[in-house]
């Protein structure tokens, strides 16, 4: 087995970063400032790409972990399209996967606007999955920490089934 390392979110093996995000940690949009939040996060993501782009030299995974996120915790289209465009073209071209666990109606459909404006190179990296089962059917999920939240909204849509 390929030795793993803690890496921000996630974990990292000797062939690929596996970095997470997980959506249920976001802030709520009743917050009080909640601008104030988003830009500050938007400072926080921009400090960890600029890291990435000094560390990451080879292909690399994003797991984004959408399940048990309720659509008030969800950024706006304008924040995930500013976090987007801060990715610098090396790292774009160095992501081997950008993979949706749980993805929404409103994921999907973001998705399918916006894909005319996305490089088709880039567009099919993006893979959606709907259950952490598919997820580990792509990666190792062992090495990366999934929050109890998420796995517990698995396991409820995988019996509603």
């Amino acid at each position: 087995m390929t030795r793993y390392k803690r890496m921000f979110a996630g974990y990292y093996s000797e062939q690929n970063a596996i970095i997470v995000f997980a959506a249920c940690f976001l802030p709520d949009s009743d917050c009080d400032n909640y601008s104030y939040v988003l830009e500050n996060l938007f400072l926080k993501v921009k400090y960890v790409i600029s890291t990435l782009e000094l560390m990451v030299a080879e292909d690399y995974i994003i797991v984004y972990l959408n399940g048990a996120t309720p659509r008030r915790r969800m950024p706006g289209f304008s924040w995930m399209k500013k976090c987007y465009q801060m990715i610098d073209r090396r790292l774009k071209k160095n992501t081997k996967m950008f993979i949706i666990v749980h993805p929404s109606w409103f994921i999907r459909t973001l998705l399918g606007i916006t894909r005319p404006f996305i490089s088709s190179k880039f567009s099919s990296k993006i893979k959606c999955v709907n259950s952490l089962r598919e997820l580990g059917e792509i990666i190792p999920t062992e090495y990366v920490h999934i929050p109890p939240s998420i796995i517990k909204a698995d396991k409820k849509g995988n019996s509603a089934v």
